[in-house]
């Protein structure tokens, strides 16, 4: 983009940062809320929220949303949506959403699949839901292969019900996440 700089704030060891923006044609700020203008534009650059790297040829690639990460105990950084790709690719998933479980002091990858009824019912008719979960579970299972240990999803949430959206299709994870909390109670 003409004018326009680009750099990864602050990257860890894997050189994930937040992805920052300079330039002519980037926001002055929000209109009338001088807190929010503050928060994303430091010093010229605009905080994009997104986290992503550069690759050497100089290609952003996006890892996913500030907001979303998953901090583990041990310092490692689960990126939701990296995962997401991964699941959303079963021919039974309609969503998903990949979240960290509180387990003791730390937390545990999680996943909420919703699943399609139609292909479901289609694919494995009079399969009881048991026999499905299972065969979820072995899915899930094989995706945790293809990542690093500390990313492996560990629990499974299934359900037919669609999850909660904004108005741009986007996944309210902390409505949905009070949802199954009150849930399990």
């Amino acid at each position: 983009m003409p004018s326009v700089q680009i750099e990864i704030f602050e990257p860890n060891e894997e050189g994930i940062g937040e992805i920052i923006a300079k330039g002519p044609n980037i926001m002055k700020g929000y209109y009338d809320d001088e807190e929010a203008t503050k928060e994303c534009l430091v010093d010229g650059w605009y905080h994009t929220g997104d986290l992503g790297y550069k690759d050497k040829d100089g290609i952003i690639f996006i890892t996913g949303r500030k907001k979303n990460v998953i901090v583990l105990k041990n310092g490692k950084n689960v990126y939701p949506e990296e995962i997401e790709v991964l699941v959303n690719n079963l021919p039974y998933v309609a969503e998903s959403m990949v979240y960290g479980e509180e387990k003791g002091d730390d937390l545990m990858v999680s996943v909420k699949i919703v699943y399609d009824k139609e292909y479901v019912k289609e694919k494995y008719p009079n399969m009881p839901e048991e026999e499905f979960r299972n065969i979820v579970w072995q899915d899930i299972k094989q995706i945790n292969t293809k990542l690093p240990k500390y990313k492996y999803m560990k629990k499974l949430v299934l359900t037919d019900e669609p999850m909660i959206k904004t108005t741009t299709q986007k996944v309210k994870r902390n409505v949905e996440l009070n949802k199954m909390r009150s849930e399990q109670k």
